[in-house]
């Protein structure tokens, strides 16, 4: 039977947990908007694909500029796609670390501090990634002076 203790430090390790939980509904809320942009681009990749083979020469050369352009897109959306992910397992390390450490026994301070940091770091780099892949897509919209 357990002690009293045990239920306790336990209970102290979900509490510890509840943060990194959070964390991963919002890394979870990134990648839904990654992943629809990355939809998007790609949707309208294949309809520029299926006009090519159509299209007048000056037609043509539009129509590949504009597939360069989503191209980049989706390579940056694809990064920031692969940063969150690993974020969001390195969060998930984290939490497993801190039950790994309170079922054991063993203090991992250390290791938990360097997995969470990692985290943060993944999720900075997705994020500038998803940020650029904006900077890219802002900067194909042609405006027609007035």
């Amino acid at each position: 039977m357990q002690s009293l203790a045990d239920i306790t430090d336990v209970a102290h390790v979900i509490q510890l947990a509840v943060a990194p939980v959070f964390l991963l509904t919002g890394i979870g809320a990134i990648l839904s908007v990654l992943i629809n942009r990355l939809g998007r681009v790609v949707d309208r990749f294949r309809t520029l694909e299926n006009l090519l083979p159509g299209a007048s020469d000056t037609t043509r050369a539009a129509i590949k500029v504009e597939m360069k352009i989503l191209a980049g897109r989706a390579r940056m959306v694809h990064w920031a796609i692969g940063f969150c992910t690993s974020s969001a397992l390195l969060v998930c390390i984290v939490i497993a670390t801190l039950f790994v450490g309170s079922v054991t026994g063993a203090q991992m301070p250390g290791v938990i501090a360097i997995l969470f940091i990692a985290a943060m770091l993944a999720l900075v780099v997705g994020l500038l990634c998803f940020l650029r892949e904006i900077a890219l897509a802002k900067g194909s919209i042609h405006t027609v002076p007035r």
